[in-house]
């Protein structure tokens, strides 16, 4: 039987889709699981996530380079701030202004999805990557961002990001992202655990990670807008980190032939990460998860049907 093989087309559509869905509450990883098997045929077979040996997992280590890189891009004010505020932090040993707490909060709630990442992503891969699991998984991560749409106005507000809110409200700072970065340093270490926390459900193929962190994050008092742009500067470094880790993928074995195909698709899934998080950035400043629940929802049912039953 012939090895899978990664074709162009097949490197473009997904490249292109996945770094448009990776930061959509909708779970990438499970779309990237369902789409192929509902095409079927060499797709199928080709981009098989669960797998022991593909070509599909080089090829998604490059997609998730190129997807931290285009967050890079877009957040880079917000980066050169934080990093800034932990240069400063570490050679003055001390946590005084927002940029630093900022840093040390978004390192401690990496730090949980990090290690259970780093020990069990093979197992959850090769375990879940399956189309019933995933379609699953899709119904479950509906529910819960529907879920977390109807709790929030009965959260509790975290204290300090209630403080810091009212001071940057009563400032005028008229660079909106600042004044966010503002708000969620005053985040407690908390919470920044709990919300970075959470996003270790996003092992599971077909719960998002910037959906069930932004869900986290509304259900810990957050805004929309804030709850969101938490979710995308905590993926950064987790997406980052599980590329450069994987890197050995890329340039072993598992790229050999397919090395052309993975450039393709990195850049297509950069350009599409980099145009959905310019979109989500401002459509949580007015609007709600409710609609991606939705959807969720119907194409889980949709998928499981399909998969369960036929």
């Amino acid at each position: 039987m012939s090895s899978p093989h990664l074709g162009y087309l097949e490197a473009a559509v997904v490249g292109l889709f996945q770094g448009a869905a990776e930061l959509f509450p909708i779970s990438s990883l499970g779309h990237s699981i369902l789409i192929p098997q509902l095409i079927g045929g060499s797709w199928a077979k080709d981009l098989n996530v669960s797998a022991g040996e593909s070509p599909y997992l080089a090829f998604i280590v490059g997609m998730h380079v190129a997807t931290a890189l285009a967050l890079v891009a877009y957040f880079w004010r917000d980066w050169v701030r934080i990093v800034s505020g932990l240069f400063t932090s570490v050679t003055r040993r001390e946590v005084q202004t927002a940029d630093q707490r900022l840093a040390w909060l978004l390192i401690i709630g990496t730090i949980p999805v990090g290690l259970i990442g780093l020990l069990f992503e093979h197992t959850f891969r090769t375990t879940f990557g399956k189309p019933l699991s995933a379609s699953l998984f899709l119904i479950a991560n509906g529910v819960i961002l529907y879920g977390g749409e109807l709790l929030r106005r009965r959260a509790p507000v975290d204290e300090g990001y209630e403080m810091a809110t009212v001071a940057v409200a009563k400032s005028g700072d008229p660079d909106r992202e600042r004044a966010s970065d503002h708000r969620l340093a005053g985040l407690s270490v908390k919470d920044a655990l709990l919300v970075g926390g959470s996003e270790i459900g996003a092992l599971f193929s077909g719960i998002s990670r910037s959906g069930i962190a932004m869900t986290t994050g509304l259900l810990r008092g957050l805004s929309h807008e804030d709850a969101a742009r938490f979710s995308f500067l905590l993926a950064t470094p987790v997406i980052l980190a599980a590329g450069v880790l994987k890197l050995p993928d890329l340039t072993g074995p598992l790229g050999n032939g397919v090395r052309g195909q993975i450039l393709v698709g990195s850049i297509l899934s950069g350009i599409g990460a980099y145009l959905s998080v310019r979109f989500l950035d401002r459509y949580f400043q007015t609007r709600t998860l409710t609609p991606f629940a939705i959807y969720c929802v119907i194409a889980g049912t949709a998928c499981a049907i399909r998969f369960g039953f036929f």
